[in-house]
């Protein structure tokens, strides 16, 4: 079995200098560390982590609550972003599931995979599974939600909306609607932009055109397009929770011998590659997901290594709109 001791030999170096490189502690230059590291390699030595747990009480393993489907391109790149970080620290990730046991809640299956800390990708999960995580001491972040004490990473949702609405004021639009996802931190904060923008704007919107929608359902969202569309002043414009709820309404709205981009405009969220490449191509507001991904994780590395100093934040990361082919400039219909 190849040593530390072997490594040090081959390198020149101590046993303690070997010691910080491969653990990424101070005390030896980066280019000195990743040379050893290249070297321990070579000769196929891999630290024990059970015997650094010991020596650093941390064992370098994140736990990762997450539930929905990962192949969502959106959570996908939040996915990566958080892999990303984690293996440049030298962290590994741990998903944990659904607890079986029903009297194991998330806290303590955190603590029987040894994690130093906790990501909660999703803020869908019943409050009595996560209840004893969030009042523990154990290091939490959380995406999309916030909870007392932890800090939170989220897109600007409040300003992404006023952006949206502020975009389809300038291009003519008056009448808009508002599909809304899950009833949550998110949708509260997205449906306080849409308001902002709208009273910035002076547009006044109906109570009807706001519909409780769900994010990433199509049925649902075909269900509420039709429901607009059938009001007797129907939108001009429909805003949908994500680009997945979008294809439901468009559908939806082809159904009713309507186009897209045409006889009624139409916004998503995500900016998913796929409607982009759609056609017409979708108008959608695109999150930042890795930069999310990546800053839950810097934070939750910092509140486990730096306890003392450590304060919880809110994160709040900008995006941009991906401007497409779905909205119609109403303003040349009127100079016509």
């Amino acid at each position: 079995m190849v040593t530390i001791k072997m490594v040090s030999e081959r390198c020149g170096l101590s046993v303690s200098a070997v010691s910080k490189a491969m653990n990424g502690q101070p005390g030896i230059s980066p280019e000195r560390a990743e040379g050893v590291r290249r070297i321990a390699a070579e000769i196929g030595y891999y630290p024990n982590a059970a015997a650094r747990a010991l020596k650093t009480n941390h064992s370098q393993n994140l736990g990762l609550i997450y539930q929905n489907d990962m192949a969502h391109e959106y959570f996908a790149l939040v996915m990566e972003g958080i892999r990303e970080a984690a293996g440049q620290h030298q962290y590994d990730l741990t998903l944990l599931c659904t607890p079986e046991d029903p009297v194991m809640d998330y806290y303590e299956h955190a603590r029987q995979r040894s994690c130093d800390g906790v990501i909660l990708a999703q803020n869908y999960i019943p409050i009595e599974q996560i209840d004893h995580l969030v009042h523990s001491s154990l290091p939490l972040v959380s995406i999309e939600a916030s909870f007392p004490g932890h800090s939170s990473v989220t897109t600007e949702n409040e300003t992404s909306l006023m952006q949206l609405v502020q975009y389809l004021a300038h291009m003519g639009h008056r009448r808009i609607a508002y599909i809304y996802g899950d009833m949550g931190d998110t949708t509260r904060e997205r449906l306080e932009g849409f308001r902002s923008g709208c009273e910035k704007y002076g547009l006044q919107i109906p109570e009807e055109y706001l519909i409780a929608g769900k994010f990433h359902n199509p049925a649902v969202a075909g269900r509420a397009t039709r429901r607009l569309m059938a009001l007797p002043t129907p939108p001009t414009c429909i805003l949908y929770p994500d680009d997945v709820s979008y294809l439901g309404g468009k559908a939806k709205l082809e159904d009713l011998g309507l186009t897209v981009g045409e006889d009624i405009s139409c916004v998503g969220y995500d900016g998913l590659q796929i409607t982009s490449l759609m056609r017409p191509s979708l108008t959608s507001y695109r999150q930042n997901a890795k930069e999310i991904g990546r800053i839950a994780v810097e934070d939750l590395i910092f509140a486990i290594e730096n306890p003392k100093n450590f304060v919880p934040q809110t994160y709040r990361v900008t995006g941009q709109i991906q401007f497409g082919n779905t909205v119609k400039n109403l303003n040349e219909n009127e100079e016509g």
